[in-house]
């Protein structure tokens, strides 16, 4: 759990009474390659930290190809956030695409605990901030204003660790190109 509470205070110190109220919320589990942490049309009911592994986040467009919109490696939360904030059925899927453990913990129980404990809402707060306004419009600018081969270059650039563990498809999916694409880009390089 060291790995979960060193994340959490990335974002913000909670005392020893939060981290035991937020404490009696988690569970450990292991999620196989190729299994779903979240399918398409589930309304999400969890956050889960991943301290091994790495998670795809996608849905299938109108063409019925997979498009990868992010990866989750470890020390990452993921979950659909606006579908379980909406309790709505979410239009994400998040596939381990290796062999995962992870800390989850209840949405509906953390959202009871912002309430009671102001640091944890202050960590929640500045998670937000963090990954769901600045880090999201970023990755969302970058997308549709570069060439294929600026995204790929930034990719590779920002995360060097992910690229011998996702297979071609992968990457290409997430750039928003073929593997063809891809393969012809590397081989420029």
């Amino acid at each position: 759990m060291e790995e979960f509470w060193d994340y959490i205070e990335q974002y913000k110190v909670v005392s020893e009474e939060s981290k035991a109220a937020w404490s009696a919320l988690l569970k450990e589990s292991e999620v196989r390659k190729d299994d779903y942490l979240l399918k398409n049309g589930v309304v999400p009911k969890e956050i889960t930290f991943i301290k091994k592994g790495l998670f795809s986040y996608e849905y299938t467009n109108e063409k019925g190809d997979k498009v990868i919109k992010k990866f989750f490696p470890e020390n990452h939360l993921v979950s659909s956030t606006s579908a379980m904030l909406q309790q709505q059925h979410g239009n994400f899927s998040i596939q381990a695409l290796e062999d995962c453990e992870v800390v989850s913990y209840s949405f509906e129980g953390f959202r009871a605990l912002t309430e009671k404990y102001s640091d944890i809402a202050a960590f929640y707060i500045k998670y937000l901030e963090q990954k769901w306004v600045i880090e999201k419009e970023f990755d969302e600018i970058t997308l549709k204003s570069e060439t294929a081969k600026q995204r790929y270059l930034a990719f590779k650039n920002r995360y060097p660790d992910l690229i011998p563990r996702l297979k071609l498809h992968h990457i290409a999916s997430y750039l928003a190109i073929t593997p063809t694409q891809l393969s012809r880009i590397r081989a420029e390089l």
